[in-house]
């Protein structure tokens, strides 16, 4: 009965639409900035693009210093932008576009901006009868669980540091009354996830983390990762596991540079308002995975682009559900006529 039910939710969860949440800063970085080296601003860059390749490439490239070095032999052209920060920082904004195009004619793997968002349940057993969930802030808290939650605190930021280096969205839930109605400590410490599947769907994530810690243990902590009907068990530190995580997405999301164009027919409807237009615009502007789109034509709320894509017309539909688009299995009354020369795709927008 329980694998049932898990098997029903996991099903649910991809039957709805993904939302994608802009990785807004993946071409930017914060870096030591060492005065003592012979050129400490070159330095820095250098550390900085590792970082940015690192969320943008994968970390196979961004440890082969040769292979980068002669794809950048000069990090400094990319730079858009940097100012000093605090403690002996450097903050450095390349140029997102340079970059992508260097990788896409190096043939090199590039994941764009569209990324799901990542839910993560954590439990944590401190010992002596002290267990907690991390919820997304402690300002619940009452006075005198100082020790309580500056632990908490920082267990969540270790997640927090190691998510932005991959460049991935996460979220801790809230724990407000209506998680704590459907999931309890007991839940997820037992491995009972369908009630953690279920209470996660107030927040739309597809990607869900669920881990389980105890510091200071020599039992190994276990993680349960869901996402695309999939499940996945992995055991190790915070660290480890969201790299892994950031992994499983990777292959997922990422284009190779010499993955061929595809041109498909995109119709979308629902497309009724000046702003409602401008935001389909603007998703399809921003997918690293779309070379090039135009309107071939328009006919009511409905208009048909005529796109070029990198990765076929699977890889641009999960990217448009993810952006928000509900896909269609063909419109009442559709207006425009399926290409016998092209793949096609048809979506709704709805704010």
């Amino acid at each position: 009965m329980h694998k049932s039910i898990l098997a029903i939710l996991l099903t649910a969860f991809v039957a709805t639409p993904l939302w994608a949440v802009e990785a807004t800063s993946l071409y930017t970085a914060q870096v030591p900035f060492d005065q003592e080296e012979d050129d400490p601003r070159a330095h820095a860059y250098d550390l900085a693009l590792a970082y940015v390749l690192m969320r943008v490439a994968g970390s196979e490239l961004s440890a082969d210093r040769e292979r980068v070095e002669l794809l950048f032999p000069n990090p400094a052209s990319y730079v858009v932008q940097f100012r000093v920060g605090t403690q002996d920082t450097l903050w450095v904004s390349f140029d997102g576009d340079a970059i992508e195009t260097t990788l896409r004619q190096a043939g090199q793997t590039v994941w764009g901006g569209d990324r799901p968002l990542t839910l993560i349940w954590l439990a944590v057993d401190w010992g002596r009868g002290e267990r907690e969930i991390i919820s997304a802030d402690d300002s619940l808290r009452r006075r005198g669980e100082g020790r309580s939650i500056d632990r908490n605190r920082r267990l969540r930021q270790r997640v927090l540091d190691s998510a932005q280096r991959r460049g991935l969205p996460v979220v801790f839930p809230l724990l407000d009354t209506t998680d704590l109605q459907k999931v309890r400590f007991s839940d997820l410490w037992g491995g009972f996830d369908d009630a953690v599947l279920e209470a996660s769907r107030r927040y739309e994530a597809n990607s869900i983390l669920v881990g389980r810690i105890r510091p200071g243990s020599s039992q190994r902590n276990r993680w349960s990762y869901y996402f695309g009907g999939a499940e996945y068990s992995w055991t190790g530190e915070p660290e480890m596991v969201i790299s892994l995580l950031g992994d499983v997405l990777a292959a997922e999301y990422a284009i190779r540079g010499s993955a061929p164009l595809d041109y498909i027919e995109l119709t979308v409807a629902g497309l009724d308002s000046i702003d409602a237009y401008g935001a389909v615009q603007k998703l399809l502007s921003e997918l690293t995975i779309i070379e090039n789109f135009s309107i071939a034509e328009v006919h009511g709320d409905q208009i048909r682009y005529r796109v070029e894509v990198h990765g076929g017309i699977d890889r641009l539909s999960r990217a448009l559900r993810l952006g928000g688009l509900i896909e269609q299995n063909g419109f009442d009354g559709e207006w425009f006529p399926a290409s016998a020369s092209r793949q096609s795709l048809e979506f709704f927008y709805s704010p």
